[in-house]
């Protein structure tokens, strides 16, 4: 298995609406991504957060279906949009 965990630390201009699309989309992924076994997005709550404030991680089945979500046009289209809306992202991706 595949667990990818990722960090957003938001541009100021971003807005809550833009906030809640990204969440909305995130949050899609799962079911209509194939090999994608769960998916989670939420603010983050740690006091230790040095200034990420949302995050998630995704389950995928193997390695293969994680090397092919970055490349699914459904990432590609989130990618798009959501950069130039992020000050800093950060990723963890491990095999479990």
């Amino acid at each position: 298995m595949m667990m990818h965990t990722f960090l957003f630390k938001w541009k100021p201009e971003a807005t809550e609406a833009e906030k809640e699309r990204a969440a909305k989309s995130i949050r899609s992924f799962q079911g209509r991504i194939p090999g994608l076994l769960e998916s989670s997005y939420s603010a983050n709550v740690s006091p230790r957060s040095q200034g990420f404030t949302h995050g998630g991680v995704m389950k995928f089945k193997d390695k293969a279906a994680f090397e092919a979500y970055f490349v699914h046009p459904q990432h590609d289209e989130l990618v798009a949009w959501l950069m130039p809306l992020l000050e800093a992202p950060a990723e963890l991706d491990y095999e479990t």
